[in-house]
């Protein structure tokens, strides 16, 4: 299933995944650096939908706030 997802990263509020009409924010406390904010949101989006990592994959938007997220349900 693949789903838009605002990326908050630095975050004190996070990990936390939030739905919302425009589809999924993710807060995570990593930052944008070297991707480990975008391996963040890997592994709470694999926790969220009660995945493995392995099953979450961006497809879209890697170096973007808004990425295009497929997850392998």
């Amino acid at each position: 299933m693949k789903y838009t997802v605002r990326v908050k990263p630095g975050s004190r509020k996070g990990p936390l995944v939030e739905a919302s009409a425009d589809g999924l924010t993710v807060y995570v406390r990593e930052r944008a650096v070297d991707g480990a904010a975008n391996a963040a949101v890997v592994r709470v989006l694999a926790d969220h939908f009660g995945v493995a990592p392995r099953r979450v994959e961006i497809v879209g938007g890697h170096s973007s706030r808004i990425k295009r997220v497929e997850v392998d349900e």
